[in-house]
């Protein structure tokens, strides 16, 4: 039986891990996220950005505990208890919420849209799979127990419910499996999750927060993010935590709230979300490098197997053999697949024959036609090379990346969705009035950055008046 541990952190310090948290660590799904960049194609571009989802699940998990501890001492002794298992409930889905990532993070969602849009890959529904297979594999570190589950069950007191209510966590809906299927509806009003009843809807919000985008994970995330990229974060996870709350909001449900005269600092979180974007996660070396590794993995798709199966086989069907799928592709291609192509990407990769970005322009979302899709981009490029009359460039030498970079809730203010209380008034949450926050402050919250990408070398020979052509085509102009 594992034993309680100490975790020198290198953004929260010394934290404490619970014996059963411990257990979940020590195995081959989690071990995998050693081997996964947080950030992706970033680190090729920020050296220092080489922390990994390992850590930053870590990280997740001790920030959910110290909330739920908060919320425990805050929460009024007439109200239903906050209990040890659902305190380790939200740990483990804090500590489990990134299984599912692929290889470089977002970058193999990214690869999954192409290879295989039909299938919506989501890094969340493949979590609950690598969550599943964790807890039922057989583990041979435990005398008295087969499997994490006996554990839980037996030394813990959980039931199917509660394992239903960390998957639930980690998905953010209702999870695709067998375990959730076979619970009953739930007998609410307006309430879908088996897990949880409505009078515990707040739980829901540490972890991954639908309601209002502020979750430990972005917390975590963000300071960890600012530390290794070099960048100065001026918001305060430590005092979100300490001022957070349980109140009844205005539709008589459980929400968590924060002090009214915290909301500058909730700005800063968003604020800090837009440069983290704007500055590192879209920066347009990373965009091309990262185009370079899915198109690497798109050729290898082909030809690349993985005891016989093709990686989006495997990302969809085989959790055993997804524990293979890290960042240690590219190289695993580099010296196993037949496929040329894949292999001189990631030879111009190492070699830093880059992507070349030749034009960046920033719009507001409503002037642009729709991006969205592969075909709908290289419409707008086969468009634009007829009219700059180019018969010796294809609309396929180009790339078009559209960041939608924005405070979390496209172009509506996050602070409208957030529910604050006063002193005095501890369990009464309330709407702040914008100009109770300050009179200075973002009135628009969304913004789009489009990057136009040529693969080849060299170069090819654009004018300027050539790029502005392309900002012309893509435009949504009004009819007439």
């Amino acid at each position: 039986m594992a034993a309680e541990k100490i975790f020198n952190d290198s953004v929260h310090g010394h934290i404490k891990m619970h014996p059963l948290l411990v257990q979940i660590i020590d195995t081959p799904e989690f071990q995998r996220l050693r081997n996964i960049k947080q950030l992706g194609g970033g680190y090729f571009v920020f050296p220092g950005a080489s922390h990994n989802r390992f850590e930053h699940s870590i990280g997740v998990a001790h920030l959910a505990g110290e909330l739920v501890e908060q919320l425990v001492e805050q929460l009024n002794v007439v109200e239903e208890v906050i209990t040890d298992t659902d305190k380790l409930c939200v740990q483990i889905a804090g500590l489990c919420h990134d299984l599912g990532h692929g290889p470089f993070s977002h970058v193999f969602e990214s690869f999954m849209e192409e290879a295989k849009p039909e299938l919506k890959w989501k890094h969340e529904e493949q979590s609950v799979k690598m969550f599943e297979q964790l807890i039922t594999k057989t583990i041979t570190k435990d005398d008295e127990f087969d499997t994490i589950e006996e554990i839980m069950k037996n030394k813990y007191q959980f039931e199917d419910r509660d394992i239903v209510f960390i998957e639930e966590l980690i998905c953010g809906k209702n999870p695709p499996t067998e375990r959730h299927n076979a619970l009953p509806p739930p007998d609410q009003e307006g309430w879908s999750y088996k897990g949880r009843g409505k009078e515990k809807s707040y739980l829901y919000e540490i972890v991954a927060n639908k309601r209002t985008g502020i979750d430990v994970d972005k917390m975590d995330y963000f300071s960890r993010d600012c530390l290794h990229l070099g960048m100065k974060s001026n918001f305060s996870h430590e005092r979100y935590v300490m001022f957070a709350r349980v109140c009844t909001n205005e539709r008589s449900e459980k929400q968590i709230c924060i002090r009214d005269k915290e909301a500058l600092n909730m700005y800063e979180l968003f604020h800090i979300r837009y440069l983290l974007h704007h500055n590192a996660y879209q920066h347009r070396v990373t965009k091309a490098i990262e185009m370079m590794i899915v198109d690497a993995l798109l050729a290898a798709e082909r030809t690349f197997k993985l005891d016989g199966k093709k990686i989006s086989y495997i990302a969809s069907s085989d959790p055993k053999l997804y524990l293979r799928l890290t960042d240690d592709i590219l190289q695993q291609i580099k010296t196993s697949s037949p496929s040329r192509n894949s292999k001189d990407i990631i030879k111009r990769i190492e070699q830093r024959d880059l992507y070349t970005c030749i034009g960046t322009k920033i719009f507001p979302p409503q002037e642009l036609d729709d991006l969205n899709t592969v075909e709908q981009q290289e419409n707008k490029v086969r468009a634009w090379l007829q009219c700059i009359v180019r018969g010796n460039l294809h609309e396929t030498d180009f790339k078009v990346r559209c960041a939608k970079i924005d405070y979390g809730m496209k172009n509506e203010n996050p602070i409208n969705s957030l529910r604050f209380y006063r002193k005095g008034k501890e369990n009464e949450a309330i709407k702040l009035p914008a100009n109770e926050v300050s009179y200075i402050r973002p009135e628009i919250f969304y913004e789009i950055k489009v990057m136009l990408f040529y693969k080849k070398t060299p170069d090819p020979d654009l004018s300027l008046e050539d790029i502005d052509m392309f900002w012309k085509i893509i435009r949504k102009f009004p009819e007439e």
